[in-house]
């Protein structure tokens, strides 16, 4: 094998190998942040999320209706619907970790696909 193409392998088992730990660390702070309203698989069906309507993020059509940007702005800023509101985390986590949790909010879409594809095979 070339050099460049050991490089190449060496940096892409790196870059996946990152992308993994990121998304670790995005769900210990979904957990710590967001689960507990959101629920852990972002369906909102814990008791603050049903008091507070909160939209499935799980869900196909919440999935194709926001934007990343859309998910970052409230991450960063909070958001308000009715008397319920979420605080933002602009000030309290770091800009990668609040792109990590965007991510962690779209990989919710591949979970629910995921265990319904489980299921659905039991």
């Amino acid at each position: 094998m070339h050099l460049a193409s050991k490089t190449l392998v060496v940096g892409l088992i790196c870059a996946a190998s990152a992308g993994a730990a990121d998304m670790k660390k995005a769900a210990r702070d979904w957990k710590s942040k967001c689960a507990s309203c959101h629920g852990a698989d972002g369906k909102g069906h814990t008791d603050q999320g049903k008091k507070m309507k909160l939209a499935d993020l799980s869900s196909a059509s919440w999935q194709k209706a926001n934007t990343d940007a859309k998910i970052k702005e409230v991450i960063e800023n909070g958001a308000k619907n009715g008397d319920a509101q979420m605080d933002g985390y602009k000030d309290k986590l770091s800009a990668e970790q609040i792109d990590a949790l965007v991510s962690y909010v779209r990989s919710l879409k591949a979970s629910s696909k995921a265990a319904k594809k489980k299921a659905a095979a039991l």
